[in-house]
């Protein structure tokens, strides 16, 4: 019996649950405005998570999560050419657009992105997925949250599962400006059921987010060492070359994370 007939018996069955990831993007930035549209390799920063996203084989469908405003037309327009879908909100209300997008698309599993991560790992996406599906007692299971002691994962390769029914309780409840501009933080406040997914050793100090020119200037020579026209390396290939050029790391160790409150 193949995949896919196997699958279709799951879904009648009513075990099936589909698994959305929702990168969500928009060309304004306080830091580095239209950073997810620059050009990396020959491949816009967002076409590069994409086809990193795309790896991980848990997911059924991408979702691109951006606003109505004309300026991000153009992310639309790349989601189209990347052949993923996409859902079109509030700017400000990120929670909103995030809402709307998984009910449109019919999630049952959430998976959080977002769209400054080209080096995002889709090993560790599955992993993730896997501990989530697994463990259906949490409400959230993430290698990032808003609690900095559990993090062990590098910034920029974040990444939170949680169900619909936690997204929908989100949505209805929180009330507070930052719990509206930022997609989780009313669930990681308001249960006691989250996970925090931890690798044996820390490596939270490395930043590979792209929020600064700086992080641009890294990323740029990551890729300029590892990019070979296929999305072929992941975070212990990152390590490796960073261990071999240790003034790489030094290029944005001064960048400070912005706070979400």
């Amino acid at each position: 019996m193949s995949a896919e007939k196997k699958r279709l018996i799951v879904e009648i069955a009513g075990d099936y649950m589909k698994t959305v990831a929702i990168i969500q993007t928009r060309m304004g930035s306080s830091r580095l405005s239209g950073k997810v549209m620059k050009d990396l390799y020959g491949k816009t920063v967002l076409q590069h998570v994409i086809e990193r996203v795309q790896q991980a084989k848990c997911i059924d469908e991408i979702v691109i999560a951006t606003t109505i405003h004309e300026q991000d037309d153009v992310i639309a327009a790349e989601a189209v050419k990347c052949g993923v879908k996409f859902y079109r909100g509030s700017e400000n209300d990120v929670l909103e657009r995030y809402y709307l997008a998984a009910t449109e698309h019919n999630a049952d599993i959430v998976v959080r992105i977002t769209s400054d991560c080209p080096l995002i790992d889709p090993i560790i996406v599955n992993e993730v997925i896997h501990y989530y599906k697994a463990n259906k007692q949490y409400d959230i299971v993430t290698n990032a949250g808003n609690d900095l002691k559990q993090r062990t994962y590098p910034r920029g390769l974040d990444v939170e599962v949680f169900s619909y029914q936690a997204l929908e309780n989100a949505y209805r409840k929180a009330e507070e400006t930052y719990q509206r501009e930022h997609v989780t933080p009313y669930i990681y406040e308001n249960s006691l059921k989250i996970y925090y997914y931890k690798n044996n050793e820390d490596y939270s100090s490395f930043r590979w987010t792209l929020d600064t020119k700086d992080d641009f200037i890294l990323i740029k020579e990551i890729y300029r060492h590892l990019y070979k026209g296929t999305h072929d390396f992941y975070l212990f290939d990152i390590l490796r070359l960073l261990k071999q050029f240790p003034s790489l790391s030094k290029i944005n160790e001064h960048i400070e994370q912005k706070n979400y409150k």
